[in-house]
């Protein structure tokens, strides 16, 4: 990586490595950028307490320990300078323990009873060494409890089955959901049922007591760790790059960026995956809350509130597929974003990415002011694709969304793979669209 990054963006690549590394869920991700925005002189609010803003001011809200809104108040009239707004989500495709965690086989195998947690390709999840993290609920001194919990060892084990039992596996690569991906975790062991194994776990690798847990959400997650790979180290490799990426450039331009006329908002979304409809999701209440709250806290009137949002625009943050070398009639003849070759502004006629003309062109300004290339995507009329925050950011508020994000391959991978630059060239567009004031 030396070799063709200069000393910031080093520094800005493997900061990013270290934020995926160390954020194993959405809770982790948004435990860990509270701490990046501390240090950097914001301050948390809490929804349930008064709040008192100050231009210049830089805060934080935290929503189920898995969502977060960070802004800075401008120091200009917001009714007319409107909200600049980056949104990302912290949910990643990946395996969840069930409440009923733990089975055992006729045969002395204990085994982890999972439920897949969005769009995971499966098979990448066999044959690798699996950890443990997630939230638990305890309770202590008959008080109600959250806390976070990270058994950061190889654990479970997903064993493919080998190819003399299974002939055709080459061809058919798919499996069944709910009797093929449970993790090993151990043989069964005397005087243990059951119920007991993950309590016992949970128990000796973090003190938490069997008597004290009430409930958790726990994810397996993989246990090798990101690293930088290619001739020049010019690629990064690791879980999560979709979107703890574009939440890690979100955060680092937002710290970074000068404070503006108006208000500078970085939204982190949970629950992307599987549709955004939860009370920490995109598609709720919680950006318009929150927006709603700044300005009634400036002293402003129902008519400036919506004068600001009138005034605002937003990008909605999310990866963008990247041509594939073995796959390349997977793309459109003629829209064929490439790795190292910029953020991709990605649109859709049916509207399952929210860019129009007038978004597309504010992003494409911000990426000019900061001298980074930049792509576009559409996909093939007979592949359907995905969708991210966009329309619900944009249908919601009713602020112009531009869909965007780095290119990558092997998108919803337990491992994906992206180049160093395209990171480096979001975080230098998100700064400039910061910091490049109203249209």
């Amino acid at each position: 990586m030396e070799e063709i990054m200069d000393k910031n963006t080093q520094q800005f690549a493997e900061g990013l490595l270290q934020y995926l590394n160390d954020s194993p869920t959405a809770f982790h991700a948004v435990e860990n950028a509270a701490a990046l925005l501390r240090e950097s002189g914001f301050r948390e609010l809490k929804e349930t307490e008064k709040w008192s803003l100050e231009k210049g001011g830089r805060y934080f809200v935290v929503k189920n320990s898995s969502a977060m809104i960070a802004f800075t108040v401008g120091k200009g009239d917001l009714a007319k300078e409107g909200f600049h707004i980056i949104g990302a989500h912290t949910d990643s495709p990946g395996l969840k323990i069930k409440p009923d965690a733990c089975t055992v086989t006729p045969d002395g195998y204990v085994k982890v009873n999972v439920e897949v947690y969005g769009g995971a390709i499966l098979q990448t999840w066999f044959d690798r060494p699996l950890a443990l993290a997630g939230r638990v609920v305890v309770k202590e001194n008959g008080t109600l409890r959250e806390r976070l919990v990270q058994i950061d060892k190889p654990v479970f084990m997903i064993p493919n089955l080998c190819i003399h039992f299974n002939r055709d596996k080459n061809e058919k690569s798919s499996c069944n959901k709910q009797t093929e991906i449970l993790p090993l975790l151990s043989m069964k062991e005397e005087g243990m049922e059951k119920e007991d194994y993950l309590p016992v776990l949970l128990q000796e690798e973090t003190g938490i007591k069997k008597a004290d847990l009430v409930d958790y959400e726990l994810f397996l997650y993989e246990y090798q760790k990101g690293i930088f790979t290619g001739k020049k180290q010019e690629f990064i490799s690791a879980s999560r790059i979709d979107d703890l990426s574009m939440v890690y450039a979100g955060l680092t331009a937002l710290t970074e960026a000068e404070t503006g006329a108006g208000c500078q908002v970085l939204a982190a979304f949970d629950n992307e995956e599987v549709g955004s409809t939860t009370a920490q999701g995109a598609n709720s209440g919680f950006l318009l809350h929150i927006l709603n709250r700044i300005c009634k806290n400036l002293g402003m009137t129902d008519e400036g509130y919506f004068q600001a949002v009138a005034n605002s625009t937003s990008i909605s943050a999310d990866l963008a597929h990247a041509v594939h070398p073995n796959y390349s009639d997977k793309h459109d003849t003629e829209s064929r974003p490439v790795l190292g070759g910029g953020p991709v502004i990605k649109y859709s006629a049916g509207q399952r990415y929210a860019t129009t003309a007038l978004s597309a062109a504010y992003f494409v300004e911000a990426c000019e002011r900061a001298g980074v290339p930049y792509q576009k995507f559409v996909n093939r009329n007979d592949i359907a694709g995905g969708s991210t925050i966009g329309p619900a950011l944009s249908g919601l508020t009713t602020i112009p969304a531009v869909d965007m994000g780095a290119p990558i391959l092997a998108m919803h991978s337990i491992r994906e793979f992206g180049a160093v630059a395209d990171m480096e060239y979001t975080r230098r567009a998100f700064l400039a669209y910061y910091e490049g004031g109203r249209l």
